[in-house]
Order: structure tokens, then sequence, then C-alpha cells
């Protein structure tokens, strides 16, 4: 391996290939939950180094076969289901992406931006907003994850329902493949029927396909104004309800539309009594919607009100308030987005990242809630996530007096076994925007049908033959 590591020396420097040292930014996950052993971590600092990177490591790997030699490739490490940091084997080369940071290119006419895979989303964000443009995708890591990372995973968040996914807003890729070829298609064409669709099978692969490089990427026109209200209902029945009636009030306006359960909600309260949690005490849920107008805030306002008057007319809604100003919305969003950190601090949790279909979302969170107090009694669930999409964080939390750790390691797997099985009676998905990694690898042996398993596999096969690539993530051979 020693004259691996001095090739990859050569090609980015020695500054950029660590093997001593502190290396727990990149071998460490971010939950916390596994703590791998890097061969080295390799930074390359262009598109050229990645694929020379990746030709001396797929050399070395056809002259020691069987020697274990794999790529890991990274982005901001910001992932929730192990799918980015080193096994124990000692035997993976963790690939960092985060030098390749640039926004090469801003096309204002075209509604097009090109960014390299290890730019961090907010630096995105706020780029486009200094040219009065939006990229919406919006989620609680986009201070430190990066677009490449986003990409991988098929990223969500909270403009979904109204953009799409991290898929939607991608019109081309730049791709370094497990030969360390480059593809070059950083198309910003919004209509190419050439073939086969090489950017979909890229995204939401988790760079066990390709290594994401850049990427060319839908920008929209600011938006007039962007108004954020927060209700109380009484059921998620009830929140549904009132997500038909805000689609028919507001139509393509509504961008924003989170459910938080009373539980997450009490969690803010307690571990960050700061924060001011609205109706928290009085209702059973509360929606956080967000409606963006290119007309005028007058407009936007006058839209709310219509369509929070009626809401409370038909008891989907108990109460409700609109913020007043951009400070008054931010503070709205940071309590939705201060959940998962919430929970972090009452103790380790088992997380569920689970798509519905909406109609279905109420009967299943009753029957999948009772099933597991029947089989956990004092379990504490929490239950919050992008309801206009279809997508929940339905997380379990220990019950009260359960060391959190032994919880989490002696019922892990019965509990997922429960709310799968679950979700899959529902015709839902395991799955939503979090990705597979190696934590649901397995389960999907048991979820996705042997047709869809064997058509991965063969994908898996031509593309990365000699499982160069993140093997074990998202489909084992």
């Amino acid at each position: 391996m020693q004259t691996l590591l001095t090739e990859l020396t050569r090609i980015v420097g020695a500054a950029h290939v660590l093997t001593e040292g502190d290396l727990s930014a990149w071998e460490q996950d971010w939950r916390q939950r596994s703590r791998g052993k890097a061969l080295a971590v390799v930074r390359p600092g262009s598109t050229d180094e990645v694929a020379q990177v990746v030709k001396a490591c797929a050399a070395h790997l056809s002259q020691h076969r069987g020697c274990g030699l794999s790529l890991v490739p990274q982005g901001g490490n910001t992932g929730l289901v192990v799918g980015s940091t080193p096994d124990t084997t000692g035997q993976q080369i963790v690939l960092s992406l985060q030098r390749m940071n640039a926004v090469r290119r801003l096309d204002a006419d075209n509604l097009t931006v090109t960014v390299e895979a290890g730019c961090i989303l907010q630096k995105l964000q706020e780029q486009a907003q200094a040219a009065k443009l939006l990229f919406p995708l919006s989620l609680a890591a986009e201070g430190t994850c990066t677009i490449g990372g986003n990409l991988s995973t098929n990223a969500g968040g909270t403009q979904v329902l109204r953009y799409g996914n991290t898929r939607e807003l991608c019109l081309g890729l730049e791709v370094v493949t497990a030969q360390g070829e480059v593809w070059h298609g950083l198309s910003g064409l919004r209509k190419d029927n050439t073939g086969y669709d090489l950017r979909d099978l890229f995204i939401g692969s988790e760079g066990t396909l390709g290594i994401i490089t850049a990427a060319t990427l839908k920008v929209y026109p600011l938006p007039c104004a962007r108004l954020t209200a927060w209700a109380a209902v009484p059921s998620l029945a009830a929140a549904v309800q009132l997500l038909g009636l805000a689609h028919r009030h507001l139509s393509a306006g509504l961008t924003g539309f989170e459910v938080m359960g009373q539980f997450a909600l009490s969690l803010v309260s307690k571990h960050f009594p700061d924060m001011r949690v609205p109706f928290q005490q009085t209702s059973a849920f509360c929606v956080l919607l967000e409606n963006s107008d290119h007309e005028s805030e007058a407009h936007a306002r006058a839209l709310f009100e219509q369509l929070l008057e009626t809401a409370l007319e038909s008891g989907c809604v108990t109460d409700a308030v609109v913020a007043e100003n951009l400070t008054q919305a931010k503070q709205l969003w940071h309590i939705r987005e201060s959940i998962p950190l919430a929970q972090s601090k009452e103790g380790l949790n088992i997380k569920h990242d689970i798509s519905l279909p909406v109609s279905a979302i109420p009967e299943f969170v009753t029957a999948t809630d009772a099933l597991l107090e029947a089989a956990f009694p004092g379990v504490r669930l929490v239950n919050f996530g992008h309801l206009g999409d279809g997508n929940l964080h339905y997380n379990v939390q220990a019950p009260v007096g359960v060391d959190a750790a032994a919880f989490l390691r002696t019922q892990e797997e019965q509990v997922n076994t429960l709310v799968f099985d679950s979700v899959t009676r529902f015709n839902g998905s395991i799955s939503a925007e979090h990705g597979v990694g190696s934590l649901k690898v397995d389960h999907l042996t048991h979820y996705k049908s042997p047709v869809a398993l064997q058509l991965m596999r063969a994908i898996k096969a031509g593309l990365d033959p000699h499982n160069l690539l993140n093997p074990g993530r998202v489909i084992r051979p």
C-alpha cells in the first residue's frame, strides 16, 4: 500500500494525503453511530486529480486482487445512514471533495448555476440570492452539507413540495467513473433525449457507481414575498385536510408544509428553553406553512388569511399565527429545524426516514404507534417531517428511565422491522431522503422487489466491476 500512497501524494500533494493524527472528522459519522479506520484521507483539488486518484487505486486493485482496497467518497460528512465513512478494516481511502468548492458559473439567462461537489449548500444559496435568484434546496444541515452529498442521496428538505428533490433541481453532472474516466455532462439543457438518462442514474447512488465532481443546477427568480404561518391542528387527519385547503388556496405558492408532533416540540422546549414554541401544550400537532408569492407581500398575506380563516371555520385548525416579519419567520423555522438536535440531546434514538402516500399517513401513524406501544410500553415517538410530500421522520426514543444506549443496542432491529413492515403495508418506502448507506442495506433485500435488486446489482457490476467505489452501501453484490 505504501507504493499507492506515494503515488497519491504525487497526485494531490503531501499536505492532502492524511494518514496520521486525529482523522475523526472523516472517520466518525455525524450521528456518532460508527467510527471507522481509514488507510488515508485523500483531498483532491480538481476533477483531474480525482480521476488520477481513481485510476491509481483501480490499477493497484487490479494488480493486487483481494487486497480489500476501496474508495469512500465524502462531502460534508453530515449523512444519517453511515454511508460516507470508512469501515474498520483500514483498507479504505476516504476521498474528501471539500477542497472542490467553487461556484464555476452562474447563468442568469438560462437560470442555471454550475458548482463543484464540495460546495457548501448555504454558500450556493447565498450566491444565488446575491444575484436575486433562488436555489430552493433547504435543510437543517445546509451550513455544512455539500452539493455532492445532496446529489448522492437525492436530498429533499423543506421545499420539495414546490421544487422537488435534488434530482429535480439537477440538469447535468460531471462524474469520474470507477475506471478513472470523466463524463463531462454539465449540460444546462432542459430537453435532451439522446439515450439513457445517466444523470439520474448517478443521483441517489451514494457514490457507488461514480464520483460526482460538479453539477449544473436550476435556479429560480426570487419571490417578491415569503410568508410563514404556524397552525395548531387537532390530529394528523386535520393536518392532511389543511394541506388540501392550502393547495387550493395557494396553488404553486405553497412551498413548505411541515408537521410536528407534540412530543417532538416538547423536546425543543425542554432542551432550548429560550425558544417560544406556539401552541405546543394545546394541540396534538402543529403545522408550519410557507407561502411564496411573486406578486406582493400584501397579496401573499391576503391569501394566507383567507386560507387560515377557512381552516378555522372547518375545524381542521384550532389556532394560528402568521409571522409579521422575517425575524419571526426565521424563529418559527428555527424551532422546526431544532427538533433533531433536541432529540439528540434527549439521548440516542432510532431514526426512520420514511415516505407514504399523504392520504395514508394518519392511519399509518395510528396503527404503528399502537404496535410500538404494545411491544415497548412507554416508548416515546418523535414524529415530524415534510407532510406536504409524504415524508415523515418517525423516530423512536427509549421509555423514560430506560438506558438509551442499551435500548438501541437490544431493540433497534425489532423496532425497525415493526416500522418497516408497517410502512410496506401502507405502500411506502423505508428511505425517503436520507439514503440507504450501510444502516439500511440489509433491510433493502426484504423490502425491495427481487427484480429491482437484480437490476441494481447488474448496474453496479457493469459500472464498477471490481467494487472499488463505496462497497457495502446501497446494494450488496
